[in-house]
């Protein structure tokens, strides 16, 4: 078979003019299917023309007819003849409606839909965006290793449907504070990759400028990674309560996980959202485990989405970004019509342990790990699903995952190259909008300025 595999690939390439190394049978049929016409014009060359990968976010829509990509080799021995190799792609699925997983609901009379539609434009987009982010944080995970980021590091692999489908069902004008696993939302809120790297690897270009790192970035609409357990639960509700007197249509999104749901300071903040009806959608990100202890062994009770008791909540499949983005809408419609606040329970995994110094296998083994990935993995499930529909080719995603890895890489450079902030720096903006100010050193005899 490799023969064979070797000689039809030889062929091919003297044919073509091109190299073509097909290792398996499938690689060969996708060869083969890039150059399927063979012809001898009289006419003149045609005009070298090449497919563009997609440049998703946003995506960009292709035409819905056949398009023809057309190659000339060298003339042959026969005047005049000339050889032509066109590509020919078939019509992509411009849209496909697909069944999503029922919602547990409390208090409420119905749930999200069973049912979601899909554009090939916002499949692309939303597997640009997981898959970016999945990128990320390997390379997150490589830095650390090496010893470039220092310090805590929560890595967010694994969660990608979470981040990905709430920011599809809100709008950017929006309100979103999360824990300190933060990566994946800071980069859904608009921070660039290297920004984003570079805050890890305490750089000037950092987009806390170095000096917030992992936990604490921060982007318009856009209120951070926290340190402190739950903390960031009471401050989303007072974000609320601020689009509530300012009657602005917007929600804000709070985010927290299992090992924060048993915090008093998240009772109260229900407690104060329901009083006052305040558009906020509380989210908890169950992934399984608080640090390494399971849900089961730390909570009574794991119906998280209960928790809110008065509150009406729903309980999501956080590993299908379709049904996230569909409960989201749910919820952010919900809070926009006046109802009070609503509480979201996302089942979904880390494939990371809950920090870099923990390995993660110490109370839970691979084998478990590699089934959900084998399963549940986000990312493949929405590349099966756009696959099985026609709404794309394999080729085009390897070209995305091109695109991502060498935009991963340059941003790594960047934020190994970039210079740390001066020391003159370290106290600027402690104030917003005032005037300088001398800050006490590490001693009496030091001070520092701080400049908003």
């Amino acid at each position: 078979m490799k023969n064979m595999l070797t000689i039809i690939s030889n062929a091919l390439c003297r044919i073509t003019g091109r190299n073509v190394g097909a290792q398996t049978v499938s690689e060969l049929l996708i060869d083969l299917s890039e150059y399927v016409n063979v012809t001898s014009p009289a006419a003149p060359a045609l005009a070298q023309t090449q497919r563009q990968p997609p440049k998703p976010p946003p995506v960009s829509a292709r035409a819905p007819a056949a398009e023809l990509v057309s190659t000339q080799s060298d003339q042959l021995d026969r005047p005049g003849a000339r050889v032509v190799v066109s590509r020919s792609f078939a019509d992509f699925t411009p849209q496909a409606t697909f069944d999503i997983k029922k919602c547990d609901v409390h208090r409420l009379e119905e749930g999200p839909p069973l049912k979601a539609e899909l554009t090939r434009e916002q499949g692309l987009q939303y597997y640009h965006i997981m898959q970016t982010v999945r990128r990320m944080e390997l390379k997150a995970d490589q830095l650390y290793k090496q010893k470039i980021i220092r310090g805590f590091c929560h890595l967010y692999d694994g969660q990608e449907a979470c981040a990905a489908g709430i920011e599809a069902a809100i709008n950017p004008s929006d309100h979103l504070i999360t824990a300190y696993r933060a990566h994946g939302y800071t980069y859904t809120r608009g921070v660039p990759i290297k920004e984003i790297l570079a805050e890890l690897t305490g750089r000037k270009g950092g987009v806390a400028k170095g000096k917030g790192g992992s936990m604490h970035m921060y982007a318009p609409h856009f209120y951070g990674g926290n340190g402190i357990v739950g903390a960031q639960v009471p401050l989303g509700a007072g974000i609320a309560l601020a689009c509530q007197y300012q009657g602005n249509n917007q929600v804000c999104v709070s985010l927290y996980g299992d090992g924060a749901a048993n915090q008093g300071q998240i009772f109260e903040a229900f407690n104060m959202a329901a009083l006052w009806k305040l558009p906020c959608i509380f989210i908890c990100e169950n992934n399984k485990y608080g640090m390494g202890t399971s849900v089961e062994r730390a909570s009574a009770s794991t119906d998280y989405y209960k928790r809110g008791d008065y509150i009406p909540g729903i309980r999501v499949d956080g590993m299908d970004v379709l049904c996230v983005r569909e409960a989201t809408k749910f919820a952010a419609d919900h809070c926009r019509a006046g109802k009070g606040p609503i509480v979201m329970e996302l089942q979904t995994y880390r494939y990371h342990g809950h920090s870099m110094s923990d390995p993660g296998v110490s109370y839970r083994t691979r084998e478990e790990i590699q089934e959900v990935r084998s399963k549940s993995d986000p990312i493949t499930m929405l590349k099966e699903r756009m696959l099985g529909n026609n709404m794309a080719s394999i080729e085009e995603f390897k070209e995305i995952d091109v695109a991502i890895r060498k935009e991963v890489e340059e941003a790594a450079q960047f934020a190994t190259s970039d210079p740390e902030p001066p020391l003159e720096e370290l106290c600027n903006h402690i104030f917003s909008n005032d005037v300088p100010l001398e800050v006490r050193g590490a001693h009496r005899w030091s001070s520092l300025k701080s400049v908003s």
